[in-house]
C-alpha cells in the first residue's frame, strides 16, 4: 500500500505543479493586458511584470504607456523603466 500512496502523492505533486503554472501565466498576461487599466493598482502590476520581460515589443508598450499615463508618479516610473529597458537591449 505504501508503495501505491507514494505514487497517488507523487501524481498529485506534479499535477499541483502543473495546474500553479497554468494559473500562475494566465496572471501574468492578464498583468500585461491591465497596463491601461482604469486601476493604478493594476498599472503598477502591469510594470512590475514588464520589468522582466526586456523585448522591443515591451520597448513600445512602455512608449505608448508614458505618453497616456496620467499619473505623475507612475509615468515617471514608466520612463525609468523603458530607460533601463532600452539600454538592455
Amino acid at each position: 500500500m505504501s508503495r501505491q500512496r507514494a505514487s497517488f502523492v507523487a501524481v498529485g505533486f506534479i499535477g499541483g505543479i502543473a495546474a500553479g503554472s497554468l494559473v500562475w501565466s494566465r496572471m501574468q498576461r492578464q498583468y500585461r493586458r491591465n497596463l491601461f487599466s482604469k486601476s493604478t493598482l493594476r498599472r503598477v502590476a502591469a510594470l512590475g511584470y514588464l520589468r522582466a520581460r526586456p523585448t522591443v515589443g515591451t520597448a513600445q508598450l512602455l512608449r505608448e504607456y508614458v505618453a497616456w499615463e496620467p499619473r505623475a508618479i507612475l509615468r515617471s516610473r514608466g520612463a525609468r523603466l523603458l530607460r533601463q529597458l532600452e539600454s538592455a537591449l
